[in-house]
C-alpha cells in the first residue's frame, strides 16, 4: 500500500480524494494548509505528495521547495487554472509532474500509479543498470547519480530524462524523440517542461550551467549527452 499526503486546503476535494484514493488502495493523509504539510512529511514519510499550488500562508511554490530541502519524495502540484506558467514554476521547483483542476480522479489515479511505477520498477535485467559518462555515473537500479563521486540530487522527472538521454550519448535527440521514449514510461509532461527540466539538470551536473560541456543543446535540433570525447 502506497501513502499519499495530500496538501490543499479545498476541504470538499480533501473529502472526495479521501473517499476514492482509499478505495483505490491507496493510504491516504491530509494536510489544510503547507505548514502542516511539512510537519506531516515528516511524521507519514509519504511516497508521494499531492500539493496544490493555492494554499494560504505560503504558497504551494514555497511549500515545494521546503519539501525538496527535506527529501526527495515525488511532487504531484494541482494548479487551479492549468496556467503554463505555474506548471513551468513548480517544474521548476522540482514538482515530478502537475494536473490542472478541476481533474478527472481517474486520471490522478494513473498519474500517481506512473509516478510511483517509475520508482519501484527495476530496470530488466538485460539492461545495463550502471552507465558512466565522463565524470557522470547513472545507476539504474538504485536510481542514483554521481558527478566525480559526489551524489547528484535529482527529482524522478530529472533522473528519467537524464537516463533516456545517457542511454543514447553521443546522440542528438530532438524533443519528439524525447517525449516518444519518456511516454513510453507513462510520462505526460508537455514539450515546453522538456526545456524547464533540461535547464534543472544542467544546474547540478554542469561546471557552469551557461556554457555546458556534457549536457549541450544542439540549436534547431535537440539534445544531446556528450561523450568526454565529444
Amino acid at each position: 500500500m502506497s501513502t499519499l499526503l495530500m496538501i490543499d486546503d479545498d476541504e470538499e476535494l480533501v473529502d472526495l480524494m479521501r473517499d476514492y484514493l482509499s478505495s483505490q488502495g491507496f493510504d491516504f493523509h491530509v494536510a489544510l494548509d503547507g505548514e502542516a504539510g511539512l510537519e506531516a512529511l515528516e511524521r507519514v514519510v509519504p511516497d508521494l505528495v499531492i500539493l496544490d499550488v493555492m494554499l494560504p500562508g505560503q504558497d504551494g511554490f514555497e511549500i515545494c521547495k521546503g519539501i525538496r530541502r527535506k527529501s526527495r519524495v515525488p511532487i504531484l502540484m494541482l494548479t487551479a487554472r492549468g496556467d503554463e506558467l505555474d506548471r513551468i514554476v513548480g517544474l521548476e521547483l522540482g514538482a515530478d509532474d502537475y494536473l490542472a483542476k478541476p481533474f478527472n480522479p481517474r486520471e490522478l489515479v494513473a498519474r500517481i500509479k506512473a509516478i510511483l511505477r517509475r520508482i519501484a520498477e527495476p530496470p530488466p535485467s538485460q539492461q545495463i543498470r550502471r552507465r558512466q559518462i565522463g565524470p557522470l555515473v547513472i545507476d539504474e537500479g538504485t536510481r542514483t547519480v554521481t558527478l566525480s563521486g559526489e551524489v547528484v540530487d535529482l527529482t524522478t522527472a530529472e533522473f528519467d530524462l537524464l537516463m533516456v538521454l545517457a542511454a543514447s550519448a553521443g546522440r542528438v535527440l530532438s524533443r519528439d524523440q524525447l517525449m516518444e521514449k519518456l511516454h513510453g514510461s507513462s510520462w505526460s509532461y508537455f514539450d515546453r517542461s522538456i526545456d524547464v527540466h533540461i535547464s534543472r539538470i544542467r544546474r547540478k551536473i554542469e561546471a557552469d550551467p551557461r556554457r555546458p560541456t556534457l549536457l549541450k543543446t544542439i540549436r534547431g535540433v535537440g539534445y544531446q549527452l556528450a561523450r568526454p570525447e565529444e
